[in-house]
């Protein structure tokens, strides 16, 4: 498991895939069938990143990060 960092509760939408961009922003991006959907930017807060971590949106809606194992 990992540690929570983010505060902001991002509501997850069906036919998407959410990561952490390199701008450090929550975007959401369509999966392949999710016809009509486009990439989107749908977090307002910045995660600032450290390397030798993993970061992901959590079930719950929130963002964390995990240590890579070989990093």
């Amino acid at each position: 498991m990992g540690q929570k960092i983010g505060n902001e509760k991002i509501k997850r939408e069906d036919g998407y895939l959410y990561f952490i961009g390199k701008d450090g922003y929550v975007w959401a991006a369509p999966m392949k069938h999710n016809k009509g959907g486009r990439k989107k930017k749908v977090g307002t807060e910045k995660i600032t990143k450290q390397p030798g971590f993993m970061y992901y949106l959590g079930k719950d809606g929130y963002v964390y990060k995990a240590k890579l194992k070989n990093a």
